[in-house]
Parts: structure tokens; C-alpha cells; sequence
């Protein structure tokens, strides 16, 4: 974890990453199933410095970052509330980050997060990014996740999804999403970027991704983030 250390917001644990230089502004990177976290890879942490980016990566379990409490979740707050009423203010706290300045990332679970956490509060959030992002949440109801006990069916759980959040007047103002062809979440991923061409929402989506995006993640992050700075000015 060299360059990066731990803190303890409203019960949970969260990663953080403070490169020199750094520029007014953090990415939130939610984890996916997997539990991943960016302190433990070197080439992420190489391109936050990069950019100049601080990064912000709390430890949340399965919790699929929904509106829904779940048990596995540190805090007694549905992982939604928490992102929005304790850490995106600790962050922007301990940073002085002006308004919407944290822009939304993850991967699969933590993918599908950040899309619904930025098309619910886009005037919070105006920047969000996905890696093969679980835009089917419900597909996984009835797999023996906590997702089995946060929603009463598969149907409630699809109906919570980021593509059924997208709203008809306001949207994120950038927003990036990349998944492989083949993958288990490219069904979903595809759905989201054939509704939002409908609605005439602007976004990127690189639906025939091959290897790692986070290059290609945090450099549009960047840019998007560098677009909100100026436009605040």
C-alpha cells in the first residue's frame, strides 16, 4: 500500500490516496465482489499520480452499494446514504474539494454502483466510470449474495438498477463505461448504452473491451473532472 493509508469514516474502512500535487479533486472507487482495492496495484496507483488524482476506496463487503441496508456493510447506513452523507462530505472535508469534485468509479458490483449513485444524484456526481460494470444487478438475486436479502425478488432488485435510475431531464455530464463482449455483464452494459442513445444522453461506452480499462478509465475521469473544475470557475 505504499503511498497510500487507511481511515475510519462512520465505522468503515477506507483506503486513501494523497499523490503530491494533487489537484482539487478525488476519484471514490467502489469495489466489486472481488473486494479488490486500488492500494494493492501498483499500475493504479501510478496513474492516479499521473493525473494528480486523490482517490478514495471504502471497504463495503457484497454490499452492492444500493439504497438498501445490508448486513455485511460496516455501517448501520444503506451503503448509498453513507457514500452520500459521511464520506463524500469527510472527503470533501479533508481535502477542501469544492462542489462536485469527487467524480464515481468501480468495477463489476462496484461498477453498476457508480453508474446508479451518479444517474440518481448527477448534480452531485457529474463524472462516473464503469469496468464491466453488473448493470444486470438482479441477475444475480437467488446466487446466495446478500443481494438475496436486501430485495424481496429478482424483480424489486431489477427494478433498483442503474438503467431503470436514468432520469428524463438529468444526467451525469460524463459518463464512461467499458465491458468485453463476451463477459457475464456485457448483456447489461448494452442495455444501458442502447437506453441511453435513446434518451439522447451523452456518454462513451467501449462495448468490445479487451484487457485492462484503467488507464483508459482514469484518463477520461481526468478530463472530466479537469471540464467540471473550469466550468465551477
Amino acid at each position: 500500500m505504499s503511498g497510500w493509508a487507511r481511515a475510519a469514516v462512520g465505522g468503515v474502512e477506507v483506503h486513501t490516496f494523497d499523490p503530491p500535487g494533487a489537484r482539487p479533486a478525488c476519484v471514490l472507487y467502489l469495489h466489486s465482489l472481488a473486494e479488490e482495492s486500488p492500494a494493492t496495484d501498483p499500475a493504479f496507483s501510478a496513474l492516479l499520480r499521473e493525473h494528480r488524482l486523490r482517490c478514495a476506496a471504502p471497504r463495503g463487503g457484497w454490499c452492492w452499494w444500493t439504497n438498501r441496508t445490508c448486513a455485511e456493510f460496516p455501517s448501520p447506513l444503506a451503503p448509498e446514504a453513507f457514500i452520500l452523507s459521511e464520506l463524500v462530505p469527510w472527503l470533501e472535508a479533508r481535502y477542501a474539494l469544492p462542489a462536485r469534485a469527487v467524480a464515481l468509479t468501480g468495477t463489476e458490483m462496484g461498477g453498476h454502483g457508480a453508474v446508479r449513485l451518479a444517474v440518481r444524484h448527477p448534480e452531485r456526481f457529474p463524472v462516473a466510470a464503469s469496468v464491466s460494470g453488473a448493470m444486470d444487478m438482479h441477475e444475480w438475486h437467488g446466487r446466495g449474495t446478500p443481494l438475496d436479502a436486501m430485495y424481496e425478488s429478482r424483480e424489486r432488485a431489477r427494478l433498483d438498477t442503474a438503467v431503470l435510475h436514468v432520469g428524463e431531464r438529468e444526467w451525469p455530464r460524463h459518463l464512461w463505461f467499458a465491458c468485453g463482449e463476451g463477459e457475464f455483464a456485457a448483456r447489461g452494459n448494452d442495455r444501458l448504452h442502447e437506453k441511453l442513445n435513446a434518451m439522447g444522453v451523452p456518454h462513451v461506452a467501449e462495448l468490445r473491451a479487451t484487457g485492462s480499462q484503467t488507464a483508459s478509465m482514469l484518463a477520461f475521469v481526468s478530463a472530466a473532472l479537469a471540464h467540471e473544475a473550469r466550468r465551477l470557475m
